[in-house]
């Protein structure tokens, strides 16, 4: 598993953005796919959701996730979700409660965890290039504020997603950021094809996370679809017309 230091210093936590390795799961899902909503043997998943809380020396049950629908919506945690229950859709959670484990999944979009570790409270986020677009971090912050913390107190680390060289898009994407906001010109690059954009993912998010006057924002330098060893990554199984992927997962835990 990768820590960031930004989160390392903040206070009494602990976080992991976890690799696939250290799981249960075999084929496309090998190893540690933590993702309920692939088509992968739910029990496996179950398994791997331990072994993951294992690794931050929790029981699976702490382990707190959403239904991921790239959305700004953050949600405030006070008890894991009743079991046999159906989560909440929202792409990020924040607390103030110590012993829960907030967990985002993704597979090429940025998993972002957050910690002002002063007032004690933790956040985490699913941003994809449309839900950090849409506002879901600034939801995030918003939302640990009213649990107590500050904003320029708050550490946020951007954990491994697709990166700038694996990551392609048309110029109609192009232009959907930069008509809005021309200070987003400068994370695109020229592509190998004409009209084709290389898109800088996490370079985005850290902007728009320093936009919120945040302590400390890390970039943990990870890119998930160029590193099929240690990572899922949606993009490159589509590449290579797999039916499925697993989905990697990021915690951070109070205490």
């Amino acid at each position: 598993m990768i820590t960031a230091d930004a989160l390392s210093a903040a206070g009494p936590l602990r976080h992991a953005f976890f690799t696939r390795d250290g799981g249960v799961s075999d084929g496309l899902y090998a190893s540690l796919n933590c993702g309920f909503g692939s088509a992968d043997n739910p029990d496996n998943v179950a398994v791997n959701r331990r072994r993951a809380m294992d690794g931050l020396g929790l029981g699976g049950e702490a382990l707190v996730t959403v239904y991921q629908v790239h959305s700004p919506r953050a949600v405030a945690v006070t008890a894991p979700w009743p079991s046999g229950e159906t989560p909440p859709e929202a792409d990020a959670l924040v607390t103030d409660r110590p012993g829960i484990a907030l967990g985002v999944l993704a597979a090429d979009c940025a998993p972002v965890l957050f910690a002002d570790g002063e007032a004690g409270v933790v956040g985490a986020a699913h941003a994809g290039w449309r839900g950090a677009q849409g506002g879901v971090l600034k939801a995030t912050v918003e939302a640990m504020v009213g649990l107590g913390a500050r904003a320029s107190c708050i550490a946020a680390a951007i954990g491994p997603c697709i990166h700038q060289p694996s990551y392609e898009v048309g110029a109609e994407f192009r232009a959907a950021f930069v008509d809005g906001d021309p200070a987003t010109a400068d994370l695109f690059i020229n592509g190998a094809r004409d009209d084709h954009f290389q898109f800088d993912l996490p370079g985005y998010v850290a902007q728009r996370l320093t936009g919120l006057g945040l302590a400390m924002v890390e970039v943990v330098p990870h890119d998930t679809c160029a590193d099929p060893d240690r990572f899922f990554s949606y993009r490159r199984s589509t590449r290579h017309e797999e039916a499925d992927y697993g989905r990697g997962l990021s915690a951070i835990v109070l205490g």
